[in-house]
């Protein structure tokens, strides 16, 4: 069977095209997921050691009243040593005032050992 030139020509360019559209949607959702990942903040609330665990509960249910600072799910073990030795509030939407109430918040708190505030851009070197 012969194939027209012309029709081979049509048919790579065409191919070369679709395949030009896949992967610029592609970049573009990777794109999407990086600026995702940019906005994401977090405040990480340690402890003093012998801090009870119902203290532990009570600065997360009272400090994630504050508008745009989301808790963190509880841990299905509350019962373990391990529950609850740091709290990590997600602040990804909160502005500055909102970050100082938390702060303020937790500094009502006397176990609350001291708070660290983290972008996506702190590596943890």
């Amino acid at each position: 069977m012969r194939v027209l030139p012309g029709v081979v020509k049509q048919g790579r360019r065409r191919l070369a095209e679709v395949a030009l559209v896949l992967a610029a949607a592609a970049a573009l959702a990777g794109c999407s997921q990086f600026d995702q990942a940019l906005g994401q903040r977090e405040a990480v609330v340690s402890f003093r050691s012998g801090t009870p665990v119902s203290q532990r509960l009570a600065v997360r249910s009272t400090c994630a009243k504050i508008p745009h600072v989301d808790a963190p799910p509880l841990p299905s073990d509350l019962g373990s040593p391990y529950a609850l030795q740091q709290l990590i509030f997600r602040i990804d939407h909160a502005s500055d005032a909102d970050v100082a109430r938390l702060e303020t918040c937790l500094d009502k708190f006397p176990g609350v050992a001291g708070v660290t505030l983290q972008d996506s851009s702190d590596t943890g070197n």
